[in-house]
């Protein structure tokens, strides 16, 4: 399964998303495609979206380039979920690509979510 978890550079993604996925044994770490890790190239082709299985957007910081991202993916069909954090309110333009559009108040709960979503989505 190709997991794609997409995100703005407005943040410290490093701390606040990309060591609390790595950290966690229980998510399947062969399948999470980090966009910024040293081994993946920040920009994909278009095709490498049209292979992904899932795409979860950290959607709390707008950016153009995430949302072509999730335009390129809800234009492949690709199951989106969005996640946002508690106190923000996301862009209104994330709902014309997902109906999946989930909060979190930490990153425990963050990482609760994103558990949960790749569960159902194999199922």
């Amino acid at each position: 399964m190709k997991i794609y978890i997409a995100h703005s550079r407005e943040f410290d993604y490093q701390t606040e998303l990309y060591t609390p996925i790595r950290e966690d044994t229980n998510l399947p770490q062969d399948d999470i495609i980090l966009p910024h890790e040293p081994s993946h190239d920040p920009k994909h082709s278009r095709d490498f979206y049209r292979k992904l299985d899932l795409m979860i957007a950290e959607v709390s910081y707008p950016a153009t380039g995430l949302g072509i991202e999730l335009g390129w993916a809800a234009d492949d069909q690709v199951p989106i979920y969005c996640l946002c954090r508690q106190d923000i309110r996301p862009s209104g333009s994330i709902y014309a690509v997902t109906d999946h559009v989930l909060t979190y108040s930490s990153s425990a709960e963050m990482l609760n979510l994103i558990e949960k979503i790749i569960q159902d989505v194999r199922k």
